[in-house]
């Protein structure tokens, strides 16, 4: 009995050996040769690709965020505006003491990573304005969500921005003499001095009690681009929120001693996300685009080239309706040695400074309609790769993911087709998430299975069983 399962074993070696012996092809075009996997030929695969919309999110709890406004030839127009709480600058009641007169009041809203747009030639017109309401009582944070603010403008800052460049301001001291302190890169908004003397210095006390009580009181800021005081093609700045954004301001109070003298005052109302909310609202205007016309389109009609779009504007639905018929015209059963999902950049839609999604995101749907990690990047199942893809390769202009694991299971109904997509990611891979992004303003413009010279096409090794 024993020989008879081993001749048995010995057999089926043979026949699978016998198997990848046969001549090598890909379903699709040529992968790297030192990477070449043996397989049987099959070249009958269609890929179907749609450019949708992709699904508001939630802002506040972003590790950076966007700001500015930026017209694209391709794209249209996408803008970020902002919603700031503020609170107050101590934990217990604040005052600011007796007689005192505001001297100025900057907004601070320090630069982080990841700026996409011009920067050279381009100058923005930055607006605050005063909530309306108290944003410290709103649930509803995401990205398409607008916060009604006053109609006068208490601050503006007109100029270049300068993401990278850190410079020098005059500290007051309280007590000492004034002191030239080094900044970091920030967008500094004077804001009114009469507006900051009648709503903060010459308030009640009461107002000053507590972040509850204040942020009842004075509401927020909203800070926005002024599209019709903006020239050139703008830019999406994206700005450190998280601890040190803030409300600087200068006063004069008489000494708590002294009545014949004078001190002068420095101190800050935190707008950052660790005092209070901080929010994004996001518009992408698509009118008069080829985007506009695939939006419109409810048909499954395929396009030359399709659009990913970060903040949370485009994303691409990726369709294999021919896999069980690839299959049955095998006709018997097939391991995936390797598939690899290539994606090609469509020729001249680079171009500076409107530059590529240095990293896609690669996702499914489940059962219940949420965005899950395929088999090949999920931690938990036991083909996971790590070297998964999603990078853009400068040189061939490409995207590819490993999708070995996700074309088995499609094969094997282990998964059910509810839809698998590619969206923008985060430049870093540490930063790699499926969610809608927010934290970069990179786009790419995609080939199809249609256009002549840029596709996106689906390299298949595989092994007969039967």
């Amino acid at each position: 009995m024993k020989f008879s399962k081993l001749d048995l074993l010995t057999l089926l070696i043979s026949l699978f050996l016998f198997a990848s012996c046969n001549e090598s092809n890909t379903l699709g075009l040529d992968l790297d040769p030192e990477n070449a996997i043996q397989g049987a030929l099959v070249d009958t695969l269609t890929i179907q690709t749609k450019t949708l919309a992709d699904d508001p999110t939630a802002t506040t709890n972003a590790s950076r965020f966007p700001f500015g406004f930026i017209k694209d030839p391709v794209f249209g127009t996408s803008e970020a505006s902002l919603a700031l709480g503020l609170s107050t600058p101590n934990s217990a009641a604040y005052s600011f003491g007796t007689n005192p007169t505001i001297d100025s009041a900057v907004l601070v809203l320090p630069y982080t990573s990841e700026f996409y747009g011009d920067t050279t030639t381009s100058v923005y017109s930055i607006d605050v304005h005063q909530l309306t309401k108290n944003l410290s009582k709103e649930t509803n944070f995401l990205s398409n969500r607008e916060y009604a603010f006053q109609n006068t403008v208490i601050g503006n800052f007109t100029g270049r921005v300068k993401p990278k460049t850190p410079f020098k301001i005059t500290a007051i001291v309280t007590g000492a003499a004034d002191t030239l302190k080094a900044t970091s890169p920030s967008i500094r908004i004077r804001l009114d001095r009469a507006f900051i003397q009648t709503n903060l210095a010459n308030v009640s006390t009461a107002n000053l009690a507590n972040n509850a009580v204040f942020n009842e009181y004075f509401k927020g800021l909203h800070v926005s681009i002024n599209k019709s005081k903006t020239t050139g093609n703008g830019g999406i700045m994206h700005l450190n929120l998280a601890d040190s954004s803030r409300v600087e301001v200068y006063y004069k109070k008489q000494n708590a001693t002294t009545a014949t003298k004078i001190d002068t005052v420095f101190t800050t109302f935190r707008a950052s996300r660790s005092a209070g909310p901080i929010a994004a609202t996001i518009k992408h205007n698509y009118e008069g685009t080829e985007i506009a016309t695939q939006l419109a389109d409810v048909s499954n009609k395929q396009y030359e080239v399709t659009y990913l779009q970060a903040l949370a504007g485009l994303r691409n639905k990726i369709s294999f309706p021919y896999l069980q018929s690839f299959v049955k015209n095998v006709g018997s059963k097939i391991v995936i040695n390797k598939a690899e999902l290539v994606v090609d950049l469509s020729t001249g839609t680079d171009v500076a400074p409107y530059l590529p999604a240095q990293r896609l995101a690669l996702y499914q749907l489940d059962i219940a309609g949420q965005r899950a990690l395929i088999a090949d990047q999920s931690t938990t199942d036991y083909r996971y790769t790590g070297n998964f893809g999603t990078g853009f390769n400068s040189a061939s202009k490409t995207y590819s993911f490993i999708v070995t694991a996700h074309v088995q299971d499609l094969i094997d109904g282990k998964t059910q087709d509810y839809g698998t997509f590619l969206a923008p990611a985060p430049t870093a891979l540490t930063e790699y998430s499926i969610l809608p992004n927010l934290i970069t303003a990179h786009r790419s413009v995609i080939g199809s299975r249609t256009n002549s010279s840029n596709k996106v096409k689906l390299n298949i090794y595989y092994t007969k069983i039967d």
